[in-house]
């Protein structure tokens, strides 16, 4: 049984019926016999949203707190994607990157991944979850 990671953001995943048409493609490749994890990002213009008012209240915004505020959208994303596959039948949780010790670089806004204990994500697969 092979892992595939599907990626999801900005228009495909900008409202309720697409993240639902987005879950039936990872529900497709549950079918055929795949363990799957999504990586989804911010819905449709959220992202530019969120930027637009960090500089409304700060023009020169602490790049640690402009990373807290955008991870937000992605949170969203994850947890709505999560709740529409388990009201499709199938299992799924949803993970910040703090949850599964995603460790980056230092490089605030630009941050590079370093190491993922995939152990969490590996239980969850084998319990049947996405």
């Amino acid at each position: 049984m092979a892992i595939v990671v599907q990626k999801y953001g900005g228009t495909s995943v900008a409202n309720a019926a697409k993240i639902r048409r987005a879950a039936e493609r990872v529900i497709k490749a549950v079918k055929e016999g795949h363990q799957v994890v999504v990586v989804a990002s911010a819905r449709g213009k959220q992202t530019d949203e969120l930027i637009a008012d960090a500089l409304e209240l700060n023009p020169n915004p602490p790049t640690r707190e402009m990373d807290q505020l955008i991870s937000t959208g992605e949170q969203q994303t994850v947890s709505l994607f999560a709740m529409a596959l388990e009201a499709m039948g199938q299992k799924a949780i949803s993970f910040t990157g703090g949850q599964i010790r995603m460790m980056t670089d230092d490089v605030h806004t630009k941050a590079k991944i370093r190491s993922i204990d995939a152990d969490t994500i590996r239980e969850q697969l084998q319990a049947g979850r996405v």
